[in-house]
């Protein structure tokens, strides 16, 4: 896909549930070990919506395309309208001397 080219609001939803199942994963594996028993991670709602607008896309099987679609997304969105990204780790605190 070009810098020129414009994308169909299809395509854009497409691309907007790629980069939502991506925050989401990101959150998931962002969770710190600890004693207890992992967090469940609950993809299966993203991932269905990322699986049915990349067939309504037609884009199922082409990531070559998808990527190039979400490429232009994020240079594309006006500032404060990307989706989220998922949190990074919480800064850590100076120890003392």
């Amino acid at each position: 896909m070009n810098a020129t080219a414009v994308m169909t609001p299809r395509q854009r939803a497409a691309a907007q549930a790629y980069v939502r199942l991506l925050g989401a994963v990101r959150a998931a594996l962002a969770e710190p070990p600890g004693d207890g028993a992992p967090p469940p991670v609950l993809l299966g709602a993203p991932m269905a919506e990322a699986d049915e607008a990349l067939a309504a896309a037609g884009l199922a099987g082409n990531e070559e395309a998808l990527f190039g679609l979400v490429t232009g997304l994020h240079r594309t969105e006006p500032p404060g309208t990307a989706a989220p990204r998922a949190p990074g780790p919480a800064p850590r605190e100076r120890q003392g001397p």
